[in-house]
C-alpha cells in the first residue's frame, strides 16, 4: 500500500511504503479500531513530546485510534504538560526510581494494563526496552527512527548520515523487536540531504516528515492493514 504525502516548503514530494503484502508477520496484532470504537494507545516519551503533540492534533479530527495516556520515564518534561493541556492523562514514571530495568517495566506494564491499552507508540522514548517487555507487547509496539533503516540505526542517525555522505535521509516507522531499530518496517519517508545541512538542520527537516508520516502509519496499523501468518 502506498500513500502520497504533501510536504512543507523545501521538502520534496515522495511516497511512503506502508507494510507490503509480502511481509509475513508471525506475531499477534491488535483488533481493528474504528471512529466509534478507536484503538486505545499509550504514547511513551522522554522529552518535549513534539511527535506526541502532532499525533494528538491528528487524532482530534476523529480517526480510528486515540491516545488514552502519555507516560514519560523522566519527570517534569514538556511533553507531559502538552498532553495535559490536550486533555490526555499524563503520568511520570521515572526509571531512576527503580534499581532494575525490569522492575520499572513491570510497573509500566501494570499501568498500561490498568489503562486498558491496546498498543504502544514510542515517540522520543530514550530508553531501551527489555526482551521481556518487547515480547509481551510484540505486534502492538511501534517506534519511529530518524533514518531510512536499515541505514544508520542507533542514537546518532543524523550525525552518521552526514558522516557517510548520504544524499537522502528520512525516517522509518517500524514494529519493535528485541534488536536495535530492527523490526519490520511499516513506512518510510524520504527527504534530500542538502549541501549545507548540519545535524540540527537535518534533524529539523526530518522531524517535519515524522510528524506527517507517523500518524498516517498508525492509521494503517489501527485500520488492520497488516496481516499475520
Amino acid at each position: 500500500m502506498m500513500i502520497g504525502v504533501r510536504y512543507g516548503k523545501g521538502l520534496r514530494r515522495t511516497h511512503h511504503h506502508l507494510s507490503p503484502a509480502h511481509v509475513r508477520m508471525t506475531f499477534q496484532l491488535p483488533r481493528v479500531g474504528s471512529k466509534t470504537d478507536p484503538l486505545r494507545l499509550a504514547v511513551l516519551i522522554s522529552g518535549s513530546g513534539s511527535g506526541m503533540a502532532a499525533l494528538l492534533r491528528y487524532q482530534s479530527k476523529g480517526v480510528c485510534h486515540t491516545t488514552s495516556i502519555v507516560i514519560s520515564n523522566v519527570e517534569g518534561v514538556a511533553g507531559l504538560s502538552k498532553a495535559q493541556a490536550a486533555g490526555v492523562e499524563a503520568v511520570a514514571l521515572p526509571h531512576t526510581d527503580y534499581e532494575q530495568r525490569i522492575d520499572h517495566e513491570k510497573e509500566l506494564d501494570a499501568l498500561l494494563q490498568e489503562s486498558n491499552i491496546e498498543a504502544i507508540i514510542l515517540s522520543g522514548y530514550m530508553r531501551l526496552l527489555t526482551p521481556w517487555f518487547v515480547e509481551k507487547w510484540k505486534g502492538r509496539l511501534i517506534n519511529i527512527h530518524p533514518s531510512l533503516l536499515p541505514l544508520f540505526p542507533g542514537a546518532h542517525a543524523h550525525r552518521d548520515a552526514l558522516a557517510a555522505g548520504a544524499t537522502i535521509s528520512g525516517c522509518t516507522v517500524h514494529f519493535v523487536d528485541t534488536g536495535v531499530d530492527n523490526g519490520e518496517i511499516i513506512a518510510q519517508g524520504e527527504i534530500p540531504v542538502l549541501s549545507g545541512d548540519d545535524i540540527e538542520s537535518l534533524q529539523a527537516r526530518v522531524k517535519m516528515v515524522e510528524h506527517i508520516l507517523y500518524p498516517q502509519a498508525i492509521d494503517a496499523f489501527a485500520e488492520g492493514e497488516f496481516k499475520t501468518d
